[in-house]
């Protein structure tokens, strides 16, 4: 094989024999053993007939897990490169697209000094494109199959194309179909690519919930996912935003502040609260729009501001949620979600340990600017968690009825405000035990008194009257007919 070089890590390219580069060939010819991390390569028929082979199918045989695969493959591989001899180890496509073995030996090698030669070859990529006839440019994501299929949700934008490589079965293929279609249309038209780069090429269009289906999925199927549409990714809506807040932007947007939009924050989350009341989808997605814009756009104003970016918001956010789920991402076991509840103020009260800010007690962490009910109902659930609370029911209508009474006797404006309140807060108790969120019933019980006042002023209007030249005994008959019609 000519002079040690350790380690040479050859790619055979996507399976026509004739896209094998000339370094290649020669590397193989002049070699008396090579090493296939698979022989399931149109390649391999055509090698040398000088040469011996050898690969590593047996491990895929005996071992499920791909991973466990690859690191067995990567122990051989750095034992073989310690003979005088050294090793050529050679893999589909290109050594370092779409091939975890090869970048795992090279960090290897590089640690121990081991020399390495990189012998490039053809990629998947390249074939598959033209197969397709289209570019990689402006902005395609390249993604593993066996990555993909682990996720619940895509990690790349819809708004750009993806080539998946390793679709090898339709086991596969149905697993990352479910993956998609957190993100895409069922019926998104995608492409099967099947042996790109030689004669037996094939690019099928199928709907997304039914590639899985197509009896030619193999070793050398990639998959194709056309962009949904523009303007439907993350990064879009920041460039929208942060385009906005441009000198060749819009003079309102580039006035704001974050203090000058709290008032637009206010009415955007209360936007979101009627849609949800209302139970109307279509209003859901717009409201969430809106309040997606606030968000972007104070994240906008603090990159500006040298404070903190969208990458910031979303990395703190992210390792909170994973750091406050042990028993989803750790070993911890708990047995039900008010375990979760009692497990995640213990972690908040470590968290506030460890910054220093042992001052804080259990009912700080409520924002002061919540609506006095949510508030309410906040400060009894979070007391409630370290047992300060009633042991039954019964003693919360005790309460009530307490707090009435002791309104009725309050005589100065001062304590009839003060009971007044207590009276609430023990309503909102009630509400808590019986499982209610107490502002969604108020609420309710608004909306209801307008839609049945309404009514009874559109009676008044059919009968010729106007409210006031009804009497109440009038008025409550309209009111309670409208209550039975509801």
């Amino acid at each position: 094989m000519g002079k040690h070089v350790g380690i040479i890590l050859l790619g055979l390219g996507p399976g026509n024999p004739k896209q094998v580069t000339r370094e290649a060939w020669a590397v193989l010819n002049e070699a008396d053993e090579v090493y296939l991390r698979t022989n399931r390569h149109p390649v391999v028929a055509s090698l040398p007939a000088t040469l011996t082979v050898h690969s590593f199918d047996d491990l895929y045989e005996k071992t499920s897990n791909f991973d466990d695969v690859y690191a067995q493959i990567v122990e051989q591989v750095m034992e073989l490169a310690k003979r005088p001899q050294g090793v050529v180890y050679a893999v589909p496509g290109h050594p370092f697209v779409a091939e975890a073995t090869s970048r795992e030996i090279a960090t290897r090698a590089k640690d121990l000094q081991i020399p390495v030669k990189l012998v490039q070859g053809l990629s998947f990529v390249e074939p598959a494109l033209a197969a397709l006839e289209l570019d990689l440019l402006p902005q395609t994501t390249i993604v593993d199959a066996l990555d993909l299929l682990t996720q619940h949700h895509p990690l790349f934008p819809p708004s750009a194309p993806a080539l998946v490589a390793q679709l090898y079965s339709q086991q596969v293929a149905a697993e990352v179909k479910l993956t998609l279609m957190a993100a895409y249309p069922d019926d998104h038209s995608v492409h099967l690519i099947h042996a790109a780069g030689t004669s037996g090429e094939l690019v099928e269009s199928v709907p997304l919930h039914a590639m899985d289906r197509s009896p030619k999925i193999g070793v050398l199927t990639a998959l194709y996912v056309p962009a949904i549409s523009p303007h439907s990714s993350f990064e879009e809506l920041q460039e929208l935003i942060a385009h906005l807040r441009s000198p060749e932007g819009c003079p309102w947007d580039r006035e704001q502040t974050h203090l000058a939009l709290r008032r637009n924050l206010l009415e955007e989350t209360y936007g979101v609260l009627a849609a949800l009341d209302s139970e109307d989808v279509g209003d859901m997605q717009e409201e969430f729009g809106d309040l997606l814009i606030q968000i972007v756009l104070h994240a906008q104003i603090a990159a500006e501001a040298g404070e903190f970016t969208m990458s910031d918001v979303i990395r703190g956010v992210y390792t909170k949620l994973i750091d406050r789920h042990p028993h989803v991402f750790g070993d911890l076991e708990l047995g039900d979600a008010e375990a979760v509840i009692d497990n995640w103020e213990h972690l908040k009260a470590e968290e506030r340990e460890a910054k220093g800010d042992t001052g804080r007690g259990l009912l700080d962490g409520v924002a002061n600017a919540l609506p006095a009910l949510t508030q309410a109902e906040s400060y009894g659930s979070r007391a409630a968690r370290v047992g300060f609370e009633w042991p039954n029911i019964a003693g919360v209508l005790e309460k009530i009825d307490e707090e009435i009474v002791e309104l009725c006797q309050a005589k100065e404006p001062t304590e009839r405000r003060s009971e007044f309140g207590d009276l609430l807060f023990a309503l909102v108790n009630l509400a808590r035990w019986l499982d209610l969120d107490p502002e969604v019933a108020l609420r309710e019980a608004n909306a209801r008194f307008k839609n049945r006042f309404a009514y009874v002023e559109s009676s008044a209007v059919q009968q010729g009257k106007s409210l006031k030249e009804m009497s109440l005994e009038e008025m409550e008959a309209l009111w309670q007919h409208s209550k039975s019609n509801q």
